[in-house]
């Protein structure tokens, strides 16, 4: 179940600080992250956005994931101290490696999802960075602590981070990460996401064979 809404938390850089002649952004944390959420449950459930029939559904999802993740930030602080010793090249390449890996992950978990209800239960603020607090009620009636961290760039609030029942995402990801790198190399760690993407391409059109 962990696993699953992380998937769905997905479907809804470096750390940039905004000065403070950046106006405040039009819309908050909550109810960006809201929008998002309604916006992607709305495509999977009942193939529209907006009201408006969805043709390419993945391709959709993945527009609002860009919208409301911030992509480079998560990959900077799931790779930690290593992040910084990359040319700027190979940066590029493991966000574009690691963001595949997410949503490809996502696409899979979501198609088995169903009779969950998520609730927004509040937010808060502390100068550029803030916290939308919800919750998902399982089929059988448990409830899981489903928490977003955002921070503003380029004035607006983009998701950093992802809290499901207590467990970061980014953490998780961060431990997993530093021990193939500290027992293998990094190396070894970008040719097992690569190895990753092309095992799950293969088994996405497996099927169509």
């Amino acid at each position: 179940m962990t696993t699953t809404w992380i998937g769905i938390a997905i479907s809804v850089a470096w750390l940039l600080v905004v000065e403070s002649a950046v106006a405040s952004p039009a819309v908050g944390p909550r109810e960006a992250v809201e929008a998002a959420v309604v916006r992607v449950l709305s495509i999977v459930q009942d193939g529209q956005a907006a009201g408006a029939p969805v043709a390419d559904r993945s391709g959709e999802i993945r527009r609002t994931v860009g919208e409301i993740f911030d992509f480079d930030e998560i990959s900077r602080r799931a790779l930690s101290q290593y992040w910084q010793a990359l040319p700027p090249e190979e940066q590029a390449e493991f966000v574009t490696l690691f963001r595949d890996l997410l949503e490809r992950s996502y696409m899979a978990q979501i198609e088995a999802c169903g009779g969950e209800r998520i609730s927004f239960v509040g937010e808060s603020i502390e100068g550029n960075f803030a916290t939308v607090r919800s919750k998902v009620v399982t089929r059988r009636g448990t409830e899981i602590p489903l928490d977003y961290r955002l921070h503003l760039r380029d004035g607006r609030w983009r998701i950093y981070d992802v809290v499901v029942g207590w467990i970061s995402l980014v953490a998780s990801y961060r431990t997993q990460f530093d021990r193939v790198i500290r027992t293998e190399s990094y190396n070894a760690l970008r040719d097992r996401l690569q190895k990753k993407t092309l095992d799950t391409a293969a088994a996405e059109r497996r099927p169509e064979s």
